[in-house]
C-alpha cells in the first residue's frame, strides 16, 4: 500500500508538493477543477450552499501538453501522480443531464481519457451524480473543536437550471430547476456513460473509479443518487464488466451509509481487484446526521481496514482526502499532517 495527498487546482505548486515530500507522501490525486473560484480562503475543502460551489469552467478538455507538464512538475519532486479526480462539469454536463450536447460531450471525454492515458496517469475518478457533493455543513465537530464537515438532515431544495455537480455551467439558463427524474433514469444515463467510456480506457490503460455519493442519501437536493448503499457499488460494477470500471473507494462515503458494513464491503471490492484508490478518513454517525471527525477518533476501525487490505493485497494509494483542521497557523496543513503521521505508524505496524 502506498501514502499520498490529494491537492486541489490552487495547490498544485511547490509549497504543497514539499509539504507532500516532507510528510512521507509518495503519491498524488490533484483536482483540475477549480471549485474555489477566487475564493482560496478555505484550502480544506469546498462546501458552497444553494447556490453551489461556484462557476464551471470551459468546455476545453485538458489537453495531453498541460497533462505532461503537471505530470513532469510532480515528478520532479520525487512524488508520483497516481490519478485526476473529477471531470469539469463543463465538460459533461449534458451527459449527466441527457442534454443535446450529450453526443458531443462523450468524444471530448474520450479525447481527455486519452491525453491521460498518453500521459501515463493510471486513474481518473468520477462522481456520476447530478447535486454532486452538496448538503453539508461546517462547524466544530471534530475533537477539541476542530473545525470539520457535517450534516443536520437532508436538502430538497431544487437545482436550479445552469446549474450540475454543484457548479454553474450556463449563467444564462432559463429560469426554472431541473425537472425530477427517478433512480432509474440515472442509471440508465449511467449505462450509456460506462457503455461509452470503458472500451476507450481500456485502450488507454486508464481506470475509471466511481466515487460513491457524498452525502449517501436516496435523495439530494430533489435528485436521485446511484450509489447510497454499499451493495449498489456491485450494481455499478456489474452493468459493464471492464478491466477499467473500478472504484474511488470512500470510506467516509461507505460508513455514512445507512446499510451494509464498511468492514463487508471493503474485504468484498479490494477481493475482486476493483479499488483504484481509497479516500482514508473517518466518520460520527450516519445519514442524514454525521460528522467528519480525525481518523483515530470516528466509529470505523482503521486498523481493521488496513488489515482487511492487507489480505486481500490491496496495493494502492491511501490518501486522507479531507480531514478537520487544527487550530493554529496553518489549519490545513496540522490537520493532513496529522493524517498522515497516523497512516504511517499504521501501515508500518501492519
Amino acid at each position: 500500500m502506498k501514502l499520498g495527498f490529494g491537492l486541489y487546482k490552487h495547490m498544485l505548486n511547490e509549497q504543497h508538493y514539499k509539504f507532500a515530500k516532507q510528510c512521507g507522501a509518495t503519491h498524488l490525486v490533484i483536482h483540475l477543477v477549480d471549485y474555489f473560484g477566487h475564493n482560496k480562503d478555505n484550502a480544506d475543502q469546498p462546501i458552497g450552499g444553494e447556490d453551489g460551489w461556484g462557476k464551471a469552467g470551459d468546455n476545453k478538455i485538458w489537453s495531453l501538453d498541460e497533462l505532461l507538464a503537471i505530470k513532469k512538475e510532480i515528478n520532479a519532486h520525487g512524488l508520483e501522480l497516481e490519478a485526476i479526480e473529477n471531470f469539469d462539469p463543463a465538460h459533461w454536463h449534458d451527459i449527466l443531464l441527457d442534454g443535446p450536447k450529450k453526443i458531443a460531450q462523450m468524444a471530448d471525454l474520450k479525447q481527455l481519457i486519452r491525453n491521460v492515458g498518453k500521459a501515463g496517469i493510471p486513474t481518473f475518478g468520477y462522481n456520476f451524480s447530478l447535486a454532486g457533493v452538496s448538503a453539508r455543513n461546517q462547524g466544530a465537530y471534530a475533537r477539541g473543536e476542530a473545525i470539520s464537515v457535517g450534516m443536520h438532515g437532508g436538502d430538497d431544495t431544487p437545482i436550479p437550471n445552469g446549474m450540475v455537480w454543484n457548479m454553474v455551467y450556463d449563467d444564462d439558463a432559463p429560469a426554472g430547476t431541473l425537472p425530477k427524474i427517478d433512480h432509474d433514469e440515472l442509471w440508465r444515463r449511467l449505462h450509456y456513460f460506462l457503455d461509452e467510456i470503458l472500451p476507450v480506457a481500456e485502450e488507454a490503460g486508464v481506470k475509471m473509479a466511481a466515487h460513491p455519493d457524498d452525502p449517501p442519501l436516496p435523495y439530494v437536493r430533489n435528485t436521485p443518487r446511484l450509489v447510497y448503499q454499499p451493495d449498489m457499488y456491485q450494481k455499478l460494477i456489474d452493468i459493464h464488466p471492464s478491466p477499467a470500471n473500478n472504484l474511488e473507494f470512500c470510506l467516509g462515503s461507505i460508513a455514512e451509509m445507512t446499510e451494509g458494513d464498511v468492514y463487508e464491503a471493503t474485504d468484498q471490492y479490494s477481493k475482486q481487484g476493483k479499488i483504484s484508490y481509497i479516500h482514508f478518513r473517518n466518520i460520527v454517525g450516519k445519514v442524514p446526521n454525521y460528522k467528519e471527525v480525525f481518523v483515530d477518533e470516528g466509529d470505523i476501525d482503521m486498523f481493521k481496514i488496513l488489515n482487511i487490505l492487507k489480505k486481500n493485497n490491496f496495493d494502492g494509494v491511501l490518501i486522507p482526502d479531507h480531514t478537520p483542521q487544527m487550530t493554529c497557523d496553518a489549519p490545513w496543513y496540522a490537520g493532513m499532517a496529522y493524517a498522515m503521521g497516523y497512516m504511517k505508524a499504521a501501515l508500518q505496524m501492519i
